[in-house]
């Protein structure tokens, strides 16, 4: 949310583990002051079939280095544009999903995914 407008921001994941998407962001981001405010999420995902995984989440920082380091040194684009792990504008944030949920092409109906 942007004050009381909804707001759709393109990621781009850096890591997924399962449901969990790793994305980066800038500190000086308009989506990293949202978040801030609200960590609610949700990412759609879109098969060329139009298929849709809709994943919600909430997006924590991350501060562990071990996790940060691994995807600084697998991300040639980070490095590129940040130069620097300990630049402050790199923002990491972990979306754990709450809810996930998949519908085929035109279905019009979700059907929940079990995240265990």
């Amino acid at each position: 949310m942007d004050g009381d407008q909804p707001r759709v921001r393109p990621v781009s994941p850096v890591r997924t583990e399962g449901f969990t998407v790793y994305v980066a962001s800038l500190r000086s981001s308009g989506k990293t002051g949202e978040l801030d405010h609200n960590p609610k999420v949700e990412l759609c995902y879109l098969t060329k079939e139009h298929d849709q995984v809709r994943i919600t989440g909430l997006a924590v920082f991350v501060t562990d280095p071990s996790v940060r380091t691994q995807i600084w040194e697998a991300n040639p684009l980070l490095r590129a544009y940040l130069t620097s792990i300990d630049n402050p504008e790199f923002m990491l944030y972990r979306i754990t999903p709450v809810q996930v949920r998949f519908m085929r092409e035109w279905a019009l109906q979700y059907h929940d995914v079990p995240l265990a």
